[in-house]
Order: C-alpha cells, then sequence, then structure tokens
C-alpha cells in the first residue's frame, strides 16, 4: 500500500480546512441572512439620518476588523457609491470607553469587534452606546441590540465569516439606497436604475418592491455571495496550496535563522498585512504557537505621511524595507489588483536587499504575478475586490497554520 506523500497530506489538510469554512460558513448565513438583510435596512436608515458607523475593538486581532469596516465605508471600492462616514475607535488614545463616550450620538451605528475575554471596557462601550440609542451590532455575546455569533470553534473560521458578515453589510447598505423613500416609509420608490450596485443584484432594477419582497431579495442575495466566497476559497487554497506551503517554509526558515516577517497593503490590504502581524505576534491562545517577530509596514501614520509626502506614494514601503529589512527576513505583501506601484516597488526593494517574497493577490496576479515579483504568488482569481480580500483571509490563516507545521 502507498504511504501518504508531503503532496498528499497537505492536499488533505486544505481539503479539510475547506470542508470546515464551508460547513460553518453554510450554518451561519443560512440561519442570520434574514437578519442580515434586516440589519443593512436599519443601518442605511441611520445614515440618512445623519449617522456615522464607529467601529470598536481593542484587541490586537479586533483593530484589523475595526480599521478594515471603516475603510470599506469611507472609501467604498464601487465606482458611483457614497462615501459614508465611519471611525475605527481602538482605544489607541487611552480608554475605549472614554473615546466613545466623547464621540458617540444616539443616530450612530456602533459595531463592536471582540469577544467578553477582552476586557469589561468592550462590553461597557457597547452597553454606553445601547443606552445613548444607538444602533448596535455585536459577533458575540457583548450585550449589543444585534448580535451575530459565528461560533464555529475556530477563531480563523470566526474571524473570515465576520469579514464576510461586514462586507455583506457595505454592499447591501448600499444597494437600500439606490431607492427613494425607503428609508421614510414602507412603500419603495424605485429610481429603476440600480447605478454602481447593478453588476451585484440586476434584479433592483427590473421591478418595483415594497419593503417586504426588497428585503426577501437582499435576504436571497446574501446566500447567493455566501456560496460564491466558499467557490473562490476553493480556487484560492486548491490552486494555491502548493504556493501556500512553500511560502510557510520560507517564514519557518526566516524565524529558525532569527529573523523577521515583514507585510503591507494599501487599504483593505493593509488591515490584511495588520491581521496577519497580529496573528504571528500574537496568536490565538487556544492554538499553542509561539509568538512569532512580524512588523506591519502600514501602523505608523507619521512615517507613511512623511515618505508619501516628501517623496511619493509609491516610496511610502520601499523606503521601510530599506530601513527595516535585512537578507534572510520576509517580506508579505496583500494587494487585490496585482499592480499597486507601493506594493510592486517594496517587493523589488525586498529582491534587491535579499529578502525572501511573498505576495497574495487578486485579479490574475497582475505585474506582481507577469513579471515574478515575489517568490510565491497566491492568486485569488476575481474581480469582486470584498470576495478577493476574504478568500485572502482564508489564505493567510492557512499559511499561518502552515508555520507551525514541519510538514502538513
Amino acid at each position: 500500500m502507498r504511504q501518504p506523500t508531503a503532496t498528499d497530506r497537505l492536499v488533505e489538510q486544505v481539503e479539510r480546512r475547506l470542508a470546515q469554512r464551508r460547513d460553518a460558513g453554510s450554518r451561519f448565513f443560512a440561519a442570520e441572512a434574514g437578519r442580515i438583510a434586516a440589519l443593512c435596512h436599519r443601518v442605511a436608515e441611520r445614515f440618512a439620518r445623519g449617522g456615522c458607523l464607529l467601529a470598536v475593538g481593542c484587541s490586537a486581532t479586533a483593530r484589523s476588523d475595526v480599521r478594515h469596516v471603516a475603510v470599506e465605508f469611507v472609501h467604498p471600492v464601487i465606482v458611483g457609491k457614497r462615501a459614508l462616514p465611519a471611525l475605527g475607535i481602538t482605544g489607541e488614545s487611552g480608554s475605549l470607553l472614554r473615546e466613545l463616550r466623547l464621540r458617540a450620538r444616539a443616530e450612530d451605528i456602533v459595531i463592536a469587534f471582540g469577544a467578553p475575554g477582552d476586557g469589561a471596557e468592550l462590553a461597557s462601550s457597547v452597553e454606553h452606546a445601547r443606552s445613548l440609542g444607538c444602533l448596535t451590532v455585536a459577533f458575540a455575546p457583548l450585550g449589543a441590540e444585534w448580535e451575530l455569533e459565528p461560533a464555529s470553534g475556530d477563531p480563523f473560521v470566526d474571524q473570515e465569516i465576520v469579514e464576510t458578515t461586514y462586507h455583506l453589510l457595505w454592499e447591501l447598505v448600499h444597494v437600500f439606497f439606490e431607492h427613494r423613500g425607503l428609508l421614510e416609509g414602507r412603500i419603495l420608490q424605485p429610481t429603476h436604475d440600480a447605478g454602481g450596485a447593478s453588476f451585484l443584484y440586476p434584479f433592483l432594477a427590473e421591478r418595483e418592491h415594497d419593503l417586504d419582497a426588497v428585503l426577501a431579495d437582499v435576504r436571497d442575495s446574501v446566500r447567493m455571495k455566501a456560496l460564491e466566497i466558499d467557490a473562490l476559497r476553493e480556487q484560492t487554497l486548491g490552486e494555491g496550496a502548493e504556493q501556500l506551503h512553500a511560502a510557510a517554509a520560507a517564514a519557518r526558515a526566516t524565524f529558525a535563522a532569527g529573523g523577521e516577517v515583514l507585510a503591507l497593503g494599501n487599504g483593505g490590504s493593509a488591515t490584511d498585512a495588520m491581521d496577519l502581524v497580529a496573528d504571528l505576534v500574537a496568536p490565538p491562545p487556544q492554538m499553542g504557537w509561539p509568538a512569532r517577530r512580524a512588523l506591519d509596514l502600514t501602523a505608523d501614520a507619521a512615517i507613511l505621511t512623511a515618505l508619501g509626502n516628501d517623496i511619493g506614494a509609491e516610496a511610502i514601503f520601499s523606503r521601510q524595507v530599506i530601513a527595516y529589512g535585512a537578507a534572510g527576513d520576509a517580506l508579505v505583501t496583500f494587494s487585490t489588483s496585482g499592480n499597486s506601484l507601493s506594493v510592486l516597488t517594496a517587493l523589488e526593494e525586498a529582491r534587491r536587499r535579499g529578502l525572501r517574497t511573498i505576495a497574495f493577490v487578486g485579479y490574475d496576479g497582475g505585474r506582481i504575478a507577469a513579471e515574478g515579483l515575489a517568490d510565491h504568488v497566491v492568486i485569488t482569481r476575481s474581480q469582486h475586490i470584498p470576495r478577493i480580500q476574504e478568500a485572502q483571509a482564508a489564505a493567510s490563516h492557512l499559511f499561518r497554520e502552515l508555520i507551525e507545521l514541519e510538514t502538513p
């Protein structure tokens, strides 16, 4: 009988992780699709009344989601969509609760990231927001009005479900804004133009709806998008399994030699870099993994703005590679397009300095893949940015897991 090879074991592990994600995601979105649709309507009402979305969290991993939500709403990636006010509150200026007390108003939306174990101040912040009349949302039992808890038992899978949920929240809030009268009355007066969201939800431009019918369509769209991300994760992890294994081996060699991982990205991809660094430096306690040396090159606003202002945006990461990178270190980059100049120049600089290079990219891999700018390239073959980032989150989590395994 043939003994399983390392490749066999890797394929089996990837299939196991994909099955775990499919099962957890299908259970969550089947149960919560209707509530997510209704929540999107409520959030749209708050924005229409002048509210601001306040994302709060105080742990290292929660902060990446806080920042990700804020950038999605303020800088929409669908052309023609309005910028909506959103801020991240992470306690970096002192007390999380004190900062929220200074900022929150009754018409705002407060989304809490993290768990009760992150400290009493997180639950106290939710309680304060709710007492003001804010619409409160949480992904754990924190006392929010709307609680959407994945509870898969795996912190990485839970985070991926949470990320898909707030991406859907952002997309569907904009869908509701396509209809005049939605936010004030029960009956919708359609614009007959779904605008920049039409390629995502074409049914909205086809016929008139009352609110219940639109909510039903949006609920069905939540379920459809959940199936799409399952398929995209399967493509990303299946096609990229060997690249992920080799990338993890490269990172493991870096750590064994006393080096560190540098991580970067722009916008939502910056929060992916932030999340990877958090998982390296402060891995989930239940995993039993050692803390690893890692540096987030997106973290220091003074450095980023100084370089962007004095040299140019394309240099914001490459100059940091010069300052912090050494031969044998590893640079991990995230990009949905594979064409961002700041990422390309950082990879080129890393190559010159003898760093190992790893890239998570979307679309067809862009210039990073076409020009071979990274040693290991994991491609998510999609042009839909939220879905790319969700699949990249799963790939990044598997990469983190594989680092700790000598053989899969």
